[in-house]
């Protein structure tokens, strides 16, 4: 089954479990995302919980990530979370292998395999280029390289350990240079986000430093914003916007 399709560069808003961003306060969160990319023109993914996505997909009509598929088939999983079901309540595409909720390398393989069986977009989640690289093999559409040290720090991974995200880059390209590597891990600011595709990557993920703001609305306008001018100024040249 074909993917739904996503315009780069894009910014990935992980809502996580925070309750800023659960039932009614995710839809508000959602809107803000769709009122931003109106703006922007910039894809902006929001990622919430399960239980939220159906309604956000009805009431706000935005491209919603679930947070996790498993590898599973139509069965007796109980309390799995199956990626038809998923695809089902409206999502474009899921996380893999988040950093809180890691998956083995067998299962990672079959998450992505499964992802594509139902036409979800797969986005793995990795902390290292060796790992990445690992992962490029299984063909999935984008990778989120982000380092665990400084995940929910405030410490962006593009400026305090930016050789992880030239070496992702490398070694993704060597392996599938098919596969669209995005950054998170610490991404707090338009200059964070703005480091981050000076190293080559088509976009970016934050979580908390958004959810949590005290005014979202801003936080997300000034990453959108900066990935507008990064973009549009310097890497159209060599990766221009195109779809997955």
């Amino acid at each position: 089954m074909v993917a739904q399709k996503i315009r780069l560069p894009l910014l990935l808003v992980g809502f996580k479990t925070y309750t800023e961003a659960t039932g009614k306060n995710a839809l508000q969160l959602a809107k803000i995302a769709k009122k931003i990319a109106k703006k922007t023109g910039i894809s902006i993914v929001s990622i919430p919980q399960y239980t939220d996505i159906a309604a956000i997909v009805r009431q706000v009509n935005v491209q919603v990530f679930a947070q996790h598929i498993d590898p599973i088939k139509p069965g007796s999983f109980t309390g799995h979370v199956l990626p038809e079901a998923v695809k089902e309540a409206g999502a474009a595409g899921t996380l893999i292998n988040h950093s809180e909720k890691k998956l083995q390398l067998d299962d990672i393989e079959k998450a992505v395999k499964r992802a594509r069986e139902v036409g979800l977009i797969s986005c793995v989640c990795t902390d290292s280029p060796e790992l990445s690289a690992t992962v490029a093999g299984f063909n999935p559409d984008m990778i989120l390289i982000e380092h665990p040290e400084l995940i929910g720090t405030g410490r962006a991974v593009s400026k305090a350990k930016p050789e992880i995200i030239t070496k992702t880059l490398e070694a993704v390209e060597r392996v599938n240079p098919k596969v669209y590597v995005v950054c998170g891990a610490g991404i707090t600011s338009g200059k964070d986000v703005e480091a981050a595709l000076d190293l080559g990557v088509v976009g970016v993920g934050a979580g908390s430093a958004i959810v949590k703001a005290r005014v979202p609305f801003k936080v997300m306008m000034e990453m959108a914003q900066a990935l507008k001018l990064k973009w549009g100024r310097e890497r159209a040249c060599i990766y221009p916007p195109k779809l997955v």
